[in-house]
């Protein structure tokens, strides 16, 4: 298990240069937008505008804060807040943006293309749990709350925006302290 502090991050401009991205992993390790295997972060989203285009990439963005309308290639245009579930769409179709209140806030996950595949799970906790993972990568991102995690012998305390990096296969256990709220993404080889 290894605990990916918030703080820690390091943020980078956007490859189209209108924002800051705020890296929580990338694979391989200090991969540049070019080069990464996969790659997973936060970013603010001031204005409204096209999305950097990503050639042979999947992306899941997820609304942790405000809210937008998405409209990725000829899908049809989605609406996205802290309610909605994670959106998947290509990287490399026409991508745009449109603040529908305030700035926002989003997480997102992107993966090569017959390289690597990934799921995300948005996850209300109130009690504790088991997580498993068979193969692959798994991170648990803290988007609200705090979390106790234990492996065996081995727990760590996790608050909002911290993560938490597994390689499978394993199995933890999770307790939010009070209410939380997580999201899990799974990175397996394609």
């Amino acid at each position: 298990m290894h605990v990916i502090r918030h703080a820690d991050c390091r943020p980078t401009p956007w490859k189209n240069g209108g924002g800051v991205t705020t890296e929580i992993i990338a694979w391989p390790p200090a991969a540049g937008f070019d080069e990464f295997d996969w790659r997973i972060s936060m970013a603010q989203v001031a204005a409204g505008g096209p999305f950097s285009v990503f050639s042979g990439i999947d992306r899941t963005l997820t609304v942790l804060e405000g809210s937008m309308r998405l409209e990725a290639g000829d899908a049809a245009p989605v609406a996205l807040d802290p309610q909605s579930g994670p959106y998947a769409f290509p990287g490399d179709v026409a991508t745009a943006a449109t603040l529908i209140e305030g700035p926002v806030l989003d997480f997102n996950v992107m993966t090569r293309r017959g390289r690597f595949g990934h799921a995300v799970r948005r996850l209300q906790l109130e009690a504790p749990g088991e997580l498993a993972i068979e193969a692959g990568a798994c991170l648990v991102f803290v988007e609200a709350g705090t979390v106790q995690v234990a492996n065996g012998a081995h727990s760590v305390r996790i608050g909002r925006f911290d993560a938490l990096h597994v390689e499978g296969p394993a199995e933890f256990a999770i307790e939010p302290e009070g209410q939380a709220r997580i999201l899990q993404v799974t990175i397996a080889a394609s």
